[in-house]
């Protein structure tokens, strides 16, 4: 049809050229209005009649080329492959050895022996307090019980060879034990003069100057001692996930600030489901060797929560719903070569589709490995409708 409409066309082209009608030129040559009148009503003329000729040529193409209505469209092949899901989540990192130490006894803060960024063993002195003449008592006091000592040993060895009197002996031995226990008190009560580290860590602050009068209670605290090698997560999962988040399950830890990513296990799972927002809660192990992560420093968190050895996965754009709510896509069926090209059959196909990871998700059931998808395309075709397929 479109040789028809190329010679028809040509042959008007001819007969015009050939005939012996004066040309545009000519006639503006003439500056006659009445002769460029007439030409222009002749070309009209002929425009029409083509316009009319070239439409009817169309219209006829468009009832016998079917080719036209068949959409084109491209597929995607099924192939089965391993999907591994990740349960994506966000938490803060803590420590339970981030803690302030505040003095247990009043007084004035007479000595600092650490720094910021000093590193400390448990036990080891960090300040000494004034302790108000407190050592001077215990001195006293530790001689009068070495003399209530001395006097005790004498006596009792008196007793033991029947020499002397009962009530003496017991005196004796209840003022040597009366200042024993003194002693001991005291010394209890001189050693808060003397602050220590409660655990071996990293001197973060030291809030008081030396000289400063220090008081238990709140506002009181001298240093921040923290233990970066005891790290963790700590974050809320929803309850849906009790069954695959437990004990030892793979993390991925994500710190973008720092730019590295650790692998660690939920070291614990919380037996306790949040009633307000229907969580519970989890605790990550964080290795901190070279000690470049800090508390409260943001992480992201990726918990492998289920695993598909065979899924079919596919893009979720080119799924549709219908009124009933059941999802479907279009697959092409009956392949086979019309003029150079593979045309098919649209087929619609309900299925059903579980997790989701990024933008593909997992097709449960429906599909089947090898099938042909309609990808680019899929929400202009209908169900049975032949289609070109694109390579």
């Amino acid at each position: 049809m479109r040789k028809i409409l190329i010679v028809t066309i040509a042959t008007v082209l001819l007969v015009s050229c050939g005939s012996k009608e004066q040309t545009v030129d000519s006639v503006l040559a003439s500056k006659n209005l009445e002769q460029i009148r007439a030409k222009k009503d002749q070309l009209d003329k002929k425009q029409q009649e083509l316009s009319a000729q070239i439409k009817l040529l169309s219209d006829e193409i468009s009832k016998l080329d079917t080719n036209k209505k068949i959409p084109l469209i491209s597929t995607i092949t099924t192939v089965e492959r391993p999907f591994v899901h990740y349960l994506d989540l966000q938490g803060n990192v803590q420590t339970k050895k981030n803690v302030l130490v505040y003095p247990e006894m009043p007084g004035q803060l007479v000595s600092i022996y650490v720094k910021e960024g000093q590193r400390v063993a448990k036990g080891q002195a960090l300040a000494k307090i004034d302790d108000g003449g407190l050592s001077q008592q215990v001195a006293q006091v530790e001689a009068q019980a070495a003399l209530a000592k001395t006097t005790y040993e004498r006596q009792k060895r008196l007793w033991d060879q029947k020499i002397g009197s009962e009530i003496q002996f017991l005196q004796t031995k209840t003022n040597y034990e009366a200042l024993t226990r003194s002693v001991n008190q005291l010394k209890k009560q001189l050693a808060k003069s003397v602050i220590r580290a409660p655990f071996t860590g990293i001197i973060d602050d030291v809030i008081k100057e030396q000289g400063t009068v220090v008081a238990p209670g709140a506002g009181a605290e001298v240093f921040r001692i923290v233990n970066l090698g005891d790290m963790y997560i700590e974050t809320d999962v929803p309850e849906s996930y009790i069954t695959s988040v437990k004990k030892g399950k793979k993390v991925e830890v994500d710190f973008p600030i720092l730019g590295k990513i650790v692998n660690s296990t939920v070291r614990q799972a919380g037996n306790f489901i949040n009633p307000a927002n229907r969580t519970f809660k989890i605790e990550v192990g964080v290795p901190n060797k070279d000690r470049s992560i800090k508390p409260n420093l943001t992480a992201k968190l990726k918990i492998n929560d289920y695993t598909n050895p065979k899924a079919i996965l596919i893009p979720q754009s080119i799924i549709s719903e219908n009124a009933k709510g059941d999802q479907y896509v279009y697959v092409v069926e009956d392949v086979k070569k019309v003029d150079k090209r593979e045309q098919g059959t649209a087929k619609k196909v309900i299925i059903e589709t579980g997790k989701t990871q990024g933008d593909i998700i997992e097709v449960l059931k429906g599909l089947s490995n090898g099938a042909q998808i309609i990808k680019e395309g899929a929400r202009s075709v209908k169900d049975g409708q032949l289609v070109n397929i694109s390579k």
